[in-house]
């Protein structure tokens, strides 16, 4: 488990260099006190490991920008892959706060030769909503201009590249408007906005959080979160926290209404890692809840993922001590 005693950690992404596993995660200070400020103290830490359970914390690879910038209040989720000449690239995103008060998210960009000394692009934000397909903060009743999470990965038939994010549609019912919004693009620089691979449904999701799609032994899978507060009442029981649901391409589209609970709400944010010294597929979350029910933090050992019924399922991870 990788659990540092000073800090509160949550979302998370991996990337593999073929030698070493990279984890990158938000994190914030216990020092704040309350669990719930620490969304608008986020950095982004890094930490290395041989083995997937033991983690070395090494130097920060993001923190948020200066005053006025898209990201100057928080750097949050986001994923990390390798181009064609080895650069490394982190889309992520980038909160900045509304005269509302509210928080809005775009998407940004920096770029790495080493995963560790990262460069913020002069471009960002590379992406914002737009609202012929997606709701934004003006106008909306939702908590915040929903907008994040990128996850991007290849396209299967070498087509250049895509991006999931979480987003929120433009119209449906306020609990099951959120979709998986796409952009597209051949370089990894320049991007496209396109409109959702899925429809906001009546026994849908605010919001699917923290999305990534994988082909897991023949049969693509959208993983991702959302809590039963932010969800249409039939989601409400029982209370899943990592969902999943089946597809028939890794690009969609994506049918919401069938999603299926993989774990409780005391797991959030699950992320699927293909493991390469045994050639299996683990599950990873951060711990929601304690038994009290309040936040804990906190990212679990690998769970071993099989299917069962045409659900995916996952194990259960090894208790292990926090990081000295």
């Amino acid at each position: 488990m990788f659990d540092p005693r000073d800090s509160w950690v949550w979302d998370y992404w991996f990337a593999d260099d073929g030698q070493r596993y990279h984890l990158f995660f938000l994190y914030a200070s216990k020092a704040l006190h309350d669990p719930e400020a620490r969304h608008h103290r986020a950095s982004i830490g890094h930490a290395v490991s041989d083995d997937l359970r033991s983690w070395t914390r090494i130097e920060d690879a993001l923190v948020r920008g200066e005053n006025g910038s898209f990201d100057d209040l928080a750097t949050w989720t986001g994923s990390v892959v390798r181009d064609n000449d080895g650069t490394w690239h982190m889309f992520y995103t980038g909160a900045t706060l509304a005269a509302s008060g509210q928080n809005t998210q775009s998407v940004g960009c920096a770029t790495s030769t080493d995963l560790v000394t990262w460069h913020k692009s002069s471009a960002n934000p590379i992406l914002r909503p737009d609202r012929r397909w997606y709701e934004t903060l003006e106008g909306s009743d939702w908590h915040d201009g929903a907008f994040r999470d990128p996850w991007v990965f290849a396209d299967p038939d070498g087509a250049g590249w895509h991006m999931l994010i979480t987003a929120r549609a433009a119209d449906g019912p306020r609990f099951g408007r959120g979709v998986v919004g796409h952009a597209t693009s051949a370089d990894l620089r320049r991007w496209s906005l396109n409109g959702p691979l899925s429809e906001p449904c009546e026994d849908g999701f605010g919001q699917l959080e923290v999305m990534q799609v994988e082909v897991v032994e023949g049969q693509p899978v959208l993983v991702f979160s959302c809590l039963a507060r932010h969800a249409t009442v039939p989601r409400r029981s029982p209370r899943g926290g990592i969902w999943a649901v089946n597809a028939t391409s890794v690009t969609g589209p994506f049918d919401i209404s069938k999603a299926y609970p993989l774990t409780s709400d005391d797991l959030y944010v699950g992320r699927l890692l293909h493991r390469r010294e045994d050639n299996e597929w683990m599950l990873f979350a951060f711990r929601n809840k304690g038994p009290a029910g309040a936040f804990v933090g906190g990212i679990t050992d690998p769970m071993p993922v099989r299917w069962q019924n045409d659900r995916l399922t996952a194990g259960v991870a090894a208790k292990t001590d926090p990081e000295d």
